[in-house]
């Protein structure tokens, strides 16, 4: 997806390598690599700073370990490579928790689980989120991510069109050159609720595939990075029981974006 800045600093490099499979002390820093242009879960402000309920969890689960974070820029096709690589030390990035996925990196407990949905241009005839309703019509994806993959599996009937970030898909519907857009429903429906999203509307959600959307969105690991699994997932429950999940949660949405 997106801004594919890289703000790596030869400290925090050298410190990533010691966090496989060792504990953490408090004061520790650690990197998170995220694709910072998926509204409201990351993205930019004006002035180039992260903002989004994913930033501001990871920053809540960063002071819950007493460890110090920064979080760097990569876009989401190199992001698992990168991890691997040992750029950073986790990912933060709305990445959903896949069978697939979990071949090559490991992940925490979910931080949130929402269904994918299809965003239509106003004047669109299309009246059903389903195979069958979008029959013919060429419909937009970000690749390399669930969205992409579920269309792929379950809308046989429609032309899919990949692009390389979601500001791209979102400029082709606005500008009329496809009928339909898949992602995540919150992203769909913060969208066209702004400005940039004002050529379209929700068309609806579509049915959870637990295959391909996996059991919502997690933090990425590396494989035997089991320290700092157990750590973020004792603050993952931490954050939750104290309240702070629930406040982050309140400044974006109305609802309750953790899923059953």
């Amino acid at each position: 997806m997106r801004n594919t800045t890289r703000l790596f600093a030869a400290a925090s490099l050298a410190a990533m390598s010691l966090f496989s499979g060792v504990a953490m002390a408090d004061g520790d820093t650690l990197t998170i690599g995220t694709d910072a242009t998926y509204p409201p879960f990351e993205s930019l402000d004006a002035g180039g700073k992260f903002q989004g309920f994913d930033i501001d969890i990871a920053n809540a689960l960063c002071d819950q370990m007493k460890v110090k974070c920064t979080i760097v820029n990569q876009d989401f096709d190199g992001i698992i490579p990168a991890l691997q690589a040992k750029k950073f030390d986790m990912i933060v990035s709305s990445m959903s928790i896949t069978p697939e996925r979990l071949k090559s990196i490991d992940f925490t407990n979910k931080i949130y689980n929402t269904p994918p949905a299809i965003a239509v241009p106003k004047d669109s005839t299309v009246t059903e989120a389903t195979d069958a309703g979008l029959k013919g019509k060429t419909i937009g994806a970000q690749s390399s991510t669930t969205h992409a993959n579920y269309a792929t599996e379950h809308l046989k009937d429609v032309e899919l069109k990949l692009y390389p970030t979601a500001d791209e898909y979102k400029l082709d519907i606005a500008n009329g050159r496809i009928d339909a857009v898949i992602d995540d429903v919150v992203v769909l429906s913060e969208w066209v609720k702004s400005d940039a999203g004002n050529c379209c509307k929700m068309l609806g959600t579509l049915p959870v595939d637990p295959v391909i959307n996996g059991a919502g969105a997690g933090i990425g690991l590396r494989k035997g990075d089991d320290a700092l699994k157990t750590k973020l997932n004792a603050a993952i429950a931490a954050i939750r029981a104290d309240g702070t999940y629930k406040k982050i949660q309140d400044k974006y949405f109305d609802f309750n974006v953790y899923g059953e």
